[in-house]
């Protein structure tokens, strides 16, 4: 976020900076006001480029085997831009790689789901996912697992068939 910041003032002072060198080039010619609307348009300029790309750039710099399961893209009101076109804020992410089975419970996966937001800490939740029944089970502190691999005390959550978080999870299952 300082990097952005400092980012962003700097897109600033080279857009005035060119502003005044094309007037004192011209001698004058320009209208007083058009430097600090430049440079004010550059950080704007800026700031909307860094907001746009951060989905990319996060994507881009995931671990191998994570997955991409879902966005959410958002509107706000003092960004009238994003009503054209939303961006990316946040984005959960399915560690595959990462996936653990049971001989016993084949369908069953616990895999770690990551949770990306633009202005949030990344969080890391391992859920328990049965392929087969379409069901989730958050894995919290105090979980036990019977003998053969069962989740004793799974607080277990229906998902629809087609949630891509589901899909994600199963998909090598």
């Amino acid at each position: 976020m300082f990097f952005e910041l400092i980012g962003t003032i700097l897109a600033g002072v080279a857009a005035a900076l060119l502003v005044w060198a094309i007037n004192r080039a011209l001698k004058g010619r320009l209208p007083s006001w058009l430097m600090p609307v430049a440079a004010g348009g550059a950080m704007l300029l800026a700031t909307i480029t860094s907001e746009y790309g951060w989905f990319a750039r996060t994507q881009a710099s995931l671990p191998a085997g994570f997955i991409v399961a879902e966005t959410v893209e958002d509107k706000q009101f003092y960004r009238p831009w994003t009503y054209a076109k939303p961006f990316v804020s946040r984005f959960v992410a399915v560690d595959q790689a990462g996936a653990k089975t049971h001989p016993a419970h084949p369908k069953q996966r616990i895999v770690d789901l990551v949770f990306y937001g633009r202005w949030t800490r990344t969080a890391k939740i391992p859920v328990l996912f049965d392929c087969a029944a379409g069901n989730r089970a958050d894995l919290v502190d105090g979980v036990e697992f019977d003998d053969d691999g069962a989740v004793a005390d799974a607080d277990w959550r229906p998902m629809a068939t087609d949630a891509p978080v589901l899909l994600a999870a199963c998909a090598s299952a």
